[in-house]
């Protein structure tokens, strides 16, 4: 066999990884995501929620009615059919 055969027989070199398009594309999702991540929270540090009192305050609640009950509690409560024999 000459040469120019042995040549022609050979494979061309693989590319190396990051030249392929999918592999860039595959990647973007995941550092998307830690990108996003990091964002929302640095923006929970910046605007924290502020802490609520279990009751509001007297000025608040002057003149009508407040109700403390648990959230649980009240959500039971609603949900309760009314009985017939209340009246």
């Amino acid at each position: 066999m000459s040469e120019i055969d042995l040549q022609a027989a050979r494979p061309a070199p693989a590319a190396p990884w990051w030249r392929f398009g999918m592999v860039w594309f595959a990647l973007a999702g995941p550092v998307i995501v830690v990108i996003a991540g990091i964002a929302t929270m640095a923006i929970a540090f910046a605007h924290p929620d502020p802490a609520i009192a279990e009751a509001p305050p007297p000025s608040l609640a002057a003149g009508r009615a407040v109700s403390t009950a648990p959230a649980l509690q009240a959500r039971n409560h609603a949900a309760t059919p009314e009985r017939a024999d209340t009246p």
